[in-house]
């Protein structure tokens, strides 16, 4: 089990899917007394921070079961928002499609189904049937729309999954990662806000048949809004989930759990664990002024430092009141000076977490003095000092 990675990695992993506004401020937090858990994968992320809070074996190959199906409506989720597909659009049932057993949506064959009812079946229901259909009528076979799946995917940054089918049937070449899943959870709760609020539907009836979504923490009362369960027997049992309290998301997969009261009981633990142990704070806004630097021969003696994006942490809480924030330069900076230069750095530091360095940038021009100028600045140096 590993609680602190390598900073570079853990950066470069973020890196895919997190907003330009957080790129710098991915950290690894090591936390001594961290939850144990029964799963045998696991990953727990800070959705606007991109702090890894919590993983187990995140990067081993594993078989996410319907867990795939998170991005088997990915898919669908890009055309509609690029209007290659409309929700009123309706999908052919192939014979395919109607007799794939597991867990199904209960389409009737050579019918025609809406996307908005198929998605749900998809979200909701967890049916294989409406994954196939779904999935033949955008790629034209299962078979090519799972290569568009593992070809999509590595676009959006999923490295380690390879996708062979829409529903996640057992295949032994079909694998994701807890760390792969958690990322494209994020992806569709930040470009799909639209379609996102699917995953928090308990119900949904098809051909009379009212299904509940299998997703447990939805019924918990506990900030729950999504996202998929999966089970087969090499997987065991699975959970992709986010949840929100105080305006504070997090993202939880875990995977090869025992039975379904392990599933809720685990990533219920996890996910109130990573809420009660950690905090989210706001040092700076973008564009506020953390700092003065002192200016050598310029038209003023100093220049404001800002940052180009909001100084958002996760910290555990018990290291809050140990964090330093510092400001590092070499000065006083020699002008000419152009806005928006890097002169400085910000540095963080507190317990159970790597240090946090980012960039400040000159906030304005500063001229350089003309001769008379740097004579009496040059005399006043030499009377006063640098302080005077």
């Amino acid at each position: 089990m590993t609680f602190a990675s390598n900073l570079n990695t853990a950066i470069r992993r973020a890196v895919r899917v997190l907003p330009a506004a957080l790129l710098l401020l991915t950290v690894q937090i090591s936390v001594s007394h961290a939850l144990d858990t029964s799963a045998r994968e696991a990953f727990l992320i800070d959705f606007d921070t991109g702090a890894v809070l919590f993983e187990k074996d995140s990067e081993k190959p594993m078989p996410p079961a319907s867990m795939t199906k998170i991005m088997t409506a990915f898919m669908a989720f890009e055309r509609l928002k690029d209007g290659r597909l409309s929700m009123d659009d309706t999908i052919a049932i192939s014979e395919k499609a109607w007799r794939k057993g597991g867990s199904k949506m209960f389409v009737k064959v050579n019918t025609r189904v809406p996307i908005r009812e198929i998605l749900r079946g998809i979200i909701v229901q967890s049916g294989n049937d409406a994954s196939i259909a779904l999935a033949e009528a955008l790629a034209g076979t299962e078979e090519a729309f799972a290569e568009e799946m593992t070809r999509r995917g590595r676009e959006i940054g999923l490295l380690n999954s390879t996708f062979k089918n829409a529903t996640g049937w057992p295949d032994p070449d079909h694998r994701s990662t807890a760390r792969d899943l958690a990322f494209l959870a994020m992806e569709i709760i930040r470009r799909f806000p639209e379609y996102y609020p699917i995953y928090s539907e308990t119900t949904f009836t098809y051909n009379n048949i009212k299904q509940g979504n299998r997703n447990p923490l939805l019924y918990k009362n506990m900030g729950a809004d999504g996202l998929k369960t999966g089970h087969t027997e090499a997987a065991g049992y699975g959970l992709t989930a986010s949840a929100i309290r105080n305006g504070r998301r997090l993202v939880l997969v875990v995977n090869g759990l025992d039975s379904v009261k392990d599933r809720s009981r685990e990533s219920e633990a996890l996910l109130d664990w990573g809420f009660r142990e950690f905090e989210n704070y706001q040092l700076f806004a973008a564009g506020q002024t953390v700092a003065e630097a002192d200016v050598w021969l310029g038209n003023a003696k100093t220049v404001a430092l800002t940052t180009d994006r909001d100084v958002l942490l996760t910290i555990p809480r018990t290291s809050r009141p140990k964090m330093k924030v510092s400001v590092v330069y070499e000065g006083p900076v020699p002008a000419p000076i152009t806005a928006g230069t890097q002169l400085a750095t910000l540095k963080v530091t507190a317990p159970e977490m790597e240090d946090v360095n980012i960039p400040l940038y000159a906030a304005a021009d500063v001229a350089q003095l003309g001769v008379f100028g740097k004579v009496g600045a040059a005399v006043q140096y030499l009377v006063w000092g640098s302080g005077g």
